[in-house]
């Protein structure tokens, strides 16, 4: 459902709270923090009392950028400080999850389950581990939560700065992979608004800059590509180099530019004791039903899983197993 649509039901969900917090999921992205500031600056502008929840401890190079150059605009808390700013009458603390609508994945679970009223604003598929008891707002149809939270800042004409108008454009383009997946006429249209609002493409290409031994990395994956079924890109990382998650993505992303490849999966290390695997497809491949029976989940165009205590073999064994039965 849009978000336009629901908008009476998430007014009176911010119009019955006193304190507001905000939560995006971990390991944050510029569409996760860029919703999480566009609603902040909704909330601030109708006089809320509210918090915008951050526990990584790591931040990808966009977004560290935009923490710092923010840094005393916005009031960012942990979340073992939520306690400390909650309105006396439970009733009166709302939470607003933004970019995700998986339980796992939120900065804080704890938070999650202390706070009672809870809205979720998001654009991937519901399923697995889909949060309990929220008013769910959730457009699969768009690009990014960015492009969600934008759409109100239009229809309520709220005045925002120039700076802020430019994270949210750097979320959108980020989710589509520089205007070249899931985008539709609105997505552009959004997009224009927001530049009309001041935001700078120059400035966004700054906050997607890559680091050249970053870069450097990803473009060793890039040298044991193979095709699974025919239209599948796959590869994986060495057992002994460590990458991001977002690192991954981008190499999945990458993967969908070459001919005839209407999906991808990356596998890699992203910490000592931690295998990521990131998927992303065009539309026309089911990539969340692989994903969910690795334990992951996704939506239409981009996916994720992680494992414990495990190999990157016995990973990619198990994928390449679920392919082979799905293409058969």
């Amino acid at each position: 459902m849009g978000i336009i649509k629901e908008r009476k039901k998430l007014n009176k969900e911010i119009r019955k709270a006193k304190t507001i917090f905000l939560m995006a999921h971990k390991n944050l992205d510029l569409d996760a923090l860029g919703s999480s500031i566009g609603m902040y600056m909704i909330l601030k502008r109708r006089k809320k009392n509210c918090y915008l929840i951050i526990d990584d401890k790591e931040h990808e190079q966009g977004v560290e950028k935009v923490l710092k150059e923010l840094d005393g605009c916005i009031d960012i808390i942990k979340g073992d400080e939520v306690k400390e700013h909650l309105y006396p009458r439970e009733s009166k603390n709302l939470l607003i999850v933004l970019d995700t609508n998986k339980s796992e994945l939120v900065q804080n679970e704890k938070v999650l389950n202390k706070i009672e009223n809870k809205v979720v604003i998001d654009h991937h598929d519901l399923g697995k581990g889909t949060i309990k008891n929220a008013l769910m707002i959730n457009d699969n149809k768009v690009s990014s939560t960015c492009e969600m939270i934008t759409s109100m800042i239009e229809y309520y004409d709220v005045e925002i700065d120039s700076y802020y108008a430019t994270i949210l454009l750097s979320g959108i383009v980020l989710d589509t992979n520089n205007f070249t997946l899931n985008t539709t006429s609105e997505t552009f249209y959004i997009s224009y608004y927001l530049t009309s609002l001041g935001a700078s493409a120059k400035k966004v290409q700054y906050l997607l800059k890559q680091d050249i031994g970053e870069y450097t990395e990803r473009q060793k994956l890039m040298s044991s590509i193979e095709t699974i079924n025919g239209n599948i890109a796959f590869t994986k990382a060495t057992a002994n180099t460590q990458y991001r998650r977002e690192d991954l993505a981008k190499i999945a992303d990458t993967l969908l530019f070459f001919n005839n490849i209407e999906a991808s999966f990356v596998i890699g290390k992203i910490n000592k004791t931690t295998i990521g695997l990131s998927a992303r497809s065009l539309g026309n491949f089911d990539i969340v039903k692989i994903l969910e029976k690795l334990g992951g989940g996704g939506d239409t165009y981009n996916g994720a899983a992680r494992f414990e205590d495990t190999t990157i073999s016995k990973v990619e064994q198990k994928l390449k197993k679920l392919l082979k039965e799905e293409g058969e």
